[in-house]
């Protein structure tokens, strides 16, 4: 079938808008902070045929991409063969096995036929980052789990809602197995009634356009997506690009885990090969194989953000299976730090190989770390228990043209940190300080943007702290010259004496008491280019906004400030050329 551009467009348009509508809607009736507030959720369509992307929400977490797009086809998979019961209309199946396509237990995925004539048309899935599943720490982010039953519930693919109806028994055994279990139905229907929007604007869209027309767009958008991605990657010189990333360490063995990544392109394809990187690990920081597909799919999302997104984007781009090491994780190895930090390290090796092939399009490494921090206890002043989970921002690198972005969202997503307001509403934490982590985005020509800093008291009850981040041992990496960001750092404060992690970024269990406080200091991005050819002006405009000190200007950045604040030129000369 031939379509015009016009009505290819708009049905483009139409389907991208459905699932923008489900993001929406799944936020905004989230009980949850962490998707009503910071948006860790996604929804997409998926072909009905083999599970391949069709649409995502362009306010989704982009690491779900490729997940999503695994975890149905597996479920497809398993209907055929019978290892999982057929769908009937109304139907729509919880899944959150890692080793399923998954990430970590705590994203739990619904997914849902669209019927028409009696035949499956396609499916709708979504994932929620739910604030616990259970498991041996509040929170699910246990930093020294050795198996994820530790971890908490794992669910394979099973009917939660039975023509459009809440199974009982199934959320019953849900509930049974969670913290904070009342609160969960606020996030299960929301998540349902997202599904149920996009059946619905689906439908309209089919309604207008007919079946065999909307199925004939998205197969030409499809191969319009592999073409345009394939001409991108032309343009990069044929050849083998290298680079390595480190994870701090697993939780459990202090010593850092490698990514050693091989990228090689030739004609209109780029490989992927992972061989030499560290085997599997005792902790929680292993990777389930969907997970690191993604990755690799969304750095390149983000060195080409003009690709529009479908499965067609990944078609040129091969990644061989990184069998025997932490990068493919089998059961029953432990994940909750896979898709929130092994993601973020993952992407940030490619971004090392590609910006030697393409240094006008690629930055130096973002933070490159979620901050993730449970705190679960009991609020005596509300009679409940509850679970909150805080996700930070951080600095992105800098890049040819200008410095990096200031606590951006994590590289994996679009969450953001919820609101001090909401936290603190919620939960008895008081958030005595909320500010820039100045200096430390990494010095470069283009300096790196800065991360976040922040201290959080516990005003009432008991608690328990957890934490999974990275970059506490090596700061995300300068390139082309550029400086190193800042380390992330956490600082327990109890009864006046002042604990950090032996692991730096990764501890759990922590008590506290009324307060005790938590201060947390994630990282910069790192700079690109030589920062002694960092224009003074801007060197002189950081120190004035109080990024920099006078002292830090001159040895970061070779610029000297006179007596008057302003840049002393043959002082300065001399500096860099000494």
């Amino acid at each position: 079938m031939s379509l015009d551009a016009i009505t290819l467009s708009v049905i483009q348009a139409a389907l991208q808008q459905t699932c923008d509508e489900m993001d929406l809607t799944f936020s905004r009736a989230a009980f949850s902070p962490v998707i009503a507030e910071a948006n860790d959720r996604s929804d997409g369509i998926y072909s009905a045929k083999d599970g391949s992307l069709i649409a995502q929400g362009s306010q989704g977490l982009p690491v779900f991409v490729g997940v999503m797009q695994h975890s149905t086809a597996i479920i497809i998979e398993m209907i055929r063969d019978g290892r999982c019961q057929k769908p009937q209309e109304g139907d729509i199946y919880i899944v959150n096995d890692p080793y399923l396509g998954g990430t970590h237990l705590m994203d739990v995925r619904f997914a849902m036929p669209v019927w028409r004539a009696g035949r499956i048309f396609c499916w709708l899935s979504n994932t929620g980052h739910w604030p616990d599943i259970g498991g041996s720490v509040p929170g699910g982010f246990s930093a020294s789990a050795t198996a994820v039953e530790q971890e908490g519930l794992r669910l394979p693919p099973v009917k939660l809602f039975k023509g459009r109806r809440l199974d009982p028994e199934i959320y019953s055994i849900i509930c049974s197995n969670i913290r904070v279990a009342d609160q969960r139905i606020g996030d299960i229907r929301a998540q349902a009634a997202a599904l149920y929007v996009g059946e619905e604007r689906l439908c309209a869209i089919l309604d207008r356009y007919g079946d065999e027309t909307v199925l004939a767009a998205i197969g030409e958008l499809r191969e319009r997506a592999a073409a345009q991605m394939r001409a991108n990657i032309a343009a990069i010189p044929d050849g083998v690009y290298r680079s390595k990333a480190f994870v701090d360490s697993d939780g459990v063995v202090d010593k850092p885990l490698t990514i050693a990544l091989t990228v090689e392109k030739k004609g209109q394809c780029l490989t992927f090969d992972f061989y030499g990187s560290s085997p599997p690990c005792a902790g929680p920081m292993n990777s389930v194989l969907a997970t690191t597909l993604s990755s690799v799919y969304l750095a390149m999302r983000h060195i080409f953000p003009d690709v529009p997104m479908s499965a067609g984007a990944f078609e040129p781009l091969v990644v061989r299976r990184p069998e025997g090491t932490f990068l493919d994780a089998r059961y029953p190895r432990p994940v909750s730090g896979c898709a929130a930090e092994v993601s973020q390290r993952i992407a940030e090796a490619v971004f090392a190989a590609l910006v030697q092939a393409l240094p006008d399009k690629v930055t130096a490494a973002p933070a490159g770390s979620s901050g993730n921090f449970a705190l679960g206890g009991h609020d005596p002043a509300r009679g409940r228990d509850y679970v909150m989970y805080q996700i930070s921002g951080g600095g992105y690198g800098g890049n040819a043209f200008s410095d990096g972005l200031s606590n951006g969202c994590s590289t994996i997503g679009i969450s953001k940190s919820p609101p001090v307001e909401i936290m603190e509403q919620a939960y008895p934490v008081l958030y005595r300080h909320y500010a820039l982590r100045e200096g430390s985005g990494g010095a470069g020509e283009r300096r790196g943007g800065f991360g976040l800093a922040y201290e959080v008291e516990l005003l009432r009850g008991e608690a328990r702290a957890s934490f999974v981040m990275d970059h506490g041992r090596v700061g995300p990496q300068g390139v082309r010259g550029g400086k190193d960001g800042a380390v992330n750092t956490v600082t327990v404060h109890r009864g006046g004496q002042a604990h950090v992690p032996p692991h730096l970024s990764k501890e759990q269990d922590i008590p506290l008491k009324a307060g005790d406080r938590v201060a947390v200091g994630t990282p910069g991005g790192g700079g690109y280019g030589d920062p002694f050819r960092r224009d003074p002006a801007l060197v002189l405009n950081d120190v004035r906004l109080g990024y920099y000190s006078r002292e830090e200007a001159a040895e970061l950045f070779g610029v000297v400030l006179d007596e008057a604040g302003a840049v002393d030129e043959v002082a300065t000369a001399a500096r860099r050329s000494g």
